[in-house]
């Protein structure tokens, strides 16, 4: 999340009217329900945990343990069991 001076993006009565409430703090507006990013989204970190998560999956059908999948991904045992066990 960047944050943004109000005086650059809204107009200056509606700076007027949000100042009678707040002045000097930082205000944060949630994005509508309809518009929210889910987590991760937005930086692709979502999209390179999953990559793992499916290369770690691929892992253990060929034969990989738990604990050396662990080890290898620096990673709890109870962690991989939950991501080799997702359905």
């Amino acid at each position: 999340m960047k944050y943004l001076n109000a005086t650059m993006v809204l107009p200056d009565d509606l700076i007027e009217i949000l100042q009678g409430f707040v002045q000097g703090e930082y205000l944060y507006i949630p994005a509508k329900k309809n518009q929210r990013k889910n987590w991760g989204e937005l930086s692709g970190y979502r999209r390179e945990i999953d990559k793992r998560n499916h290369q770690i999956q691929e892992a253990y059908a060929l034969g990989s343990s738990i604990e050396e999948l662990a080890e290898s991904y620096f990673l709890s045992v109870y962690a991989i069991r939950k991501i080799v066990y997702k359905k």
